[in-house]
């Protein structure tokens, strides 16, 4: 049996299948992929520098983390301006710049929108916080104090304490689910609504091709302010009060879906405009499917599946692909195993000593879901979760509860470019967090210079996915897991192929039976015979 880890380049796509269905995606966090102009922070210039790089993968889409006006309180989830860029990223001109490189090289272009909650240096909360009458005095959520002064209900912030700060100006409460510096928008009042749609327009008017959307199950809220129930005994570690309750009415409110109905009926406007919500929590999978349903939602969800996940086991997999059947009215999955708020996978999964072939594993994997990929800048390299001390820390989540929360920092880290130059290639030779000396060593000209790298083979993978429509949009003819193997079914057109993949460190003993076929994909020493420790073969059947 041969073992070629390389794949056709070409793109099976066929008219009736949108460009969005088994998309791969690649996440853009802008403080840290490119600084073009030397000031420590990436840019939007250094992105349009870098994108014959992502280009080159084979990606069909970009993702943008939030270059918006903002105080970076919450590095740009915290928007003061919806509709312009903030002067550390550049200009809306840069942006426009950007936009037609990513289309020059086929790549669509999708931004981050914040609809739960903006800056409380928005001109509207401003305006909102002025008084109790005016155009904007119930754009956000305010209530009065019970009787005693405390809050109006028990809710808690993701990022630790009451979910209430006093206002005098107002003389009340406003509603905050995150930082006391982001105040909840009031999504039940239909000029909000109609607000944020507007933005939505004024980017779809730029050129974007779609929008992941964040937060979204905390748009609304319970109007009765009725208090949260306390959650169940768990055997995991409580680090914050937010972990203490069922966040059941300050979030996932039933109205939601209805104003996804308002975002899809604007993007349908357009033609082929993707959207992606972000959906976290103890709900997540009805939320996304509600999210998703039909032709009158979102056509995607993300959740957390992967990102938090201690162990990459076969049962985690079968059971992440299982919540989407392939069924009339359910929606399309997108997965990711990291991104700017999660750890590196790689260092979450495996010791270092089983990284380098359980990183190769893990391009493949992603690569072979049904549903989009979304790959994390830097994900193609190997990069490993990075070690801030508390003095260089940002993240303001880490900094509250330090030590008890591993920083997001760490995965934020500048993208390596250039392995000898002192600042890896960033851009800054004192960039915004460090690079990380084992990082540097994974550089993309490095990388770039050798055939084995984890570079190419992911280039080789998402070839593979590209070239066959059976792993780019087919169906799950069957999932299951025997201990540490994986054994995936995709079909679609025709066309049947299955993965066999090793997900632990002893060596798996094959048979002709599961073997038989044509391998597209063998990695890691995988043979007809066995898998050795995080080796996979892909067959056409």
């Amino acid at each position: 049996m041969s073992a070629p880890d390389t794949a056709p380049s070409t793109r099976s796509q066929t008219d009736d299948v949108p460009w969005w269905k088994g998309a791969t995606i690649y996440q853009i966090y802008p403080r840290s992929f490119m600084d073009a102009n030397g000031d420590g922070i990436g840019d939007l210039p250094g992105i349009t520098r870098r994108l014959d790089h992502v280009a080159s993968l084979g990606v069909d889409a970009i993702w943008i983390s939030p270059f918006f006006t903002s105080p970076m309180k919450d590095f740009g989830y915290d928007v003061a301006d919806y509709c312009d860029v903030d002067p550390i990223f550049g200009t809306l001109a840069d942006f426009d710049a950007l936009v037609k490189r990513a289309h020059s090289l086929g790549l669509k272009v999708l931004i981050d929108q914040v609809y739960s909650h903006t800056s409380d240096e928005h001109a509207w909360f401003a305006d909102s916080r002025s008084a109790r009458t005016g155009p904007k005095n119930d754009w956000y959520v305010w209530a009065d104090a019970k009787p005693d002064g405390s809050p109006p209900s028990n809710w808690q912030s993701v990022f630790g304490g009451p979910a209430w700060t006093w206002d005098a100006r107002r003389g009340q409460y406003y509603l905050h689910n995150f930082l006391s510096s982001q105040p909840q928008l009031n999504l039940h009042n239909p000029s909000v609504q109609d607000a944020v749609l507007g933005v939505m327009r004024f980017w779809l008017e730029r050129g974007v091709d779609g929008f992941r959307i964040d937060a979204l199950n905390f748009a609304m809220h319970d109007p009765g302010l009725r208090d949260n129930p306390p959650a169940p005994p768990t055997d995991r570690p409580r680090t914050r009060p937010f972990d203490f309750q069922r966040r059941v009415h300050n979030q996932s409110h039933p109205d939601i879906p209805t104003f996804i109905e308002r975002i899809r009926a604007l993007t349908d406007e357009y033609d082929g405009v993707f959207t992606v919500a972000e959906v976290g929590g103890d709900e997540a999978e009805a939320e996304m499917k509600a999210f998703t349903a039909g032709e009158e939602h979102l056509n995607s969800a993300y959740g957390f599946n992967f990102l938090y996940a201690d162990r990459l086991t076969p049962q985690l997999v079968c059971a992440a692909l299982a919540e989407w059947p392939d069924a009339p009215g359910t929606g399309w999955p997108s997965w990711a195993f990291e991104n700017h708020d999660a750890p590196r996978a790689v260092s979450r999964w495996w010791s270092e000593a089983d990284r380098p072939a359980a990183a190769r594993l893990k391009v493949l994997l992603l690569a072979a879901l049904r549903g989009n990929a979304i790959l994390y800048q830097g994900e193609e390299l190997g990069l490993e979760q990075v070690d801030i001390p508390f003095e260089q820390l940002h993240d303001p989540e880490a900094i509250a509860n330090w030590p008890l929360t591993l920083s997001r920092d760490g995965a934020r880290t500048p993208m390596p470019w250039t392995a000898e130059a002192a600042d890896a290639g960033f851009g800054s030779n004192d960039p915004w967090l460090p690079v990380g000396e084992a990082n540097a060593a994974r550089a993309v000209d490095l990388q770039q210079a050798d055939p084995a790298s984890l570079l190419h083979h992911t280039r080789a993978m998402l070839a593979l996915r590209n070239a066959n429509p059976a792993i780019r949009h087919g169906a799950v003819a069957g999932c299951r897991a025997e201990g540490d193997l994986l054994v995936l079914d995709r079909a679609a057109d025709g066309q049947a192929v299955r993965l066999l993949a090793n997900l632990g460190g002893k060596t798996i003993p094959m048979t002709d039976h599961q073997t038989r076929g044509t391998v597209l994909a063998a990695i890691n020493g995988a043979s007809a015979a066995e898998l050795p420790p995080y080796a996979a073969l892909v067959i056409a059947r």
